[in-house]
């Protein structure tokens, strides 16, 4: 995997704080959206925001190195997860004490983080997994509703994890977690992935009441219910070879 560390500004720098919190952006060819997406983080100043820039062949890395962040950079496209675990193992290197991971399209709301960040705060849990349906989605498709909820009967089945949401991409981890856990699907196999490794790690976990807002943009980018047989097919081959 190629890497180039190619921007920080201001506010972003590294904390040695007890409370440092780092927020992970993956971004693969977000460049409508990237722009609104991390003003509204930074004008909330929760913590650190690293942006991944995979590989895109957009203007979203340009974009994003606009904002006070640090941006990271793929010189090819490697896949979410890889983007993710680039993005957590930075955010360790830097002192973060919770890490959030935070979807670039504009679905995810700014105020569930700190939902999110209490729990770990508390020592409640080692995750916390955000759960749309333990809040609310805005224009949800009937058929994506199908797909997710196929979704978590197959993580329920094969990895034994009660959850109620599967594929969401706001979730977090405090730094001890983070530094077990380590993701090996590069691509959209990672959430399932994750998952197990809550169970095979012993890791405690909770969900928290989230928002989505699905445009027809995120739409457009989202997984077809093809797509969802195969990160199925991928997270049960790479459970085998491991």
């Amino acid at each position: 995997m190629s890497l180039q560390v190619d921007h920080l500004v201001g506010d972003s720098a590294a904390t040695t704080s007890p409370d440092a919190v780092w927020i992970v952006v993956p971004a693969y060819n977000e460049g409508p959206r990237i722009t609104k997406t991390l003003a509204e983080l930074t004008a909330e100043r929760l913590g650190n925001v690293v942006v991944v820039d995979d590989g895109s062949t957009d203007a979203t890395g340009t974009l994003a190195a606009e904002q006070p962040v640090w941006v990271l950079r793929h010189l090819f496209n490697c896949g979410q997860g890889a983007a993710l675990q680039t993005g957590i193992d930075f955010a360790l290197r830097q002192g973060a004490t919770i890490i959030v991971t935070f979807d670039a399209d504009g679905q995810h709301r700014i105020e569930d983080i700190q939902r999110l960040i209490e729990p770990i705060r508390r020592g409640d849990a080692d995750v916390v997994l955000g759960s749309r349906f333990l809040g609310h989605a805005d224009g949800m498709p009937a058929a994506r509703r199908i797909v997710l909820r196929l979704g978590v009967l197959f993580t329920r089945c094969v990895s034994r994890v009660r959850v109620t949401d599967t594929h969401n991409g706001l979730r977090s981890f405090s730094r001890a977690a983070a530094t077990r856990i380590r993701i090996s699907q590069n691509r959209m196999a990672h959430a399932s992935e994750i998952l197990d490794q809550l169970r095979i790690l012993g890791l405690r976990y909770v969900e928290a009441p989230v928002g989505i807002r699905y445009t027809e943009q995120s739409l457009e980018k989202g997984q077809s219910s093809w797509n969802a047989l195969k990160i199925a097919g991928q997270f049960l081959l790479g459970r085998m070879l491991k």
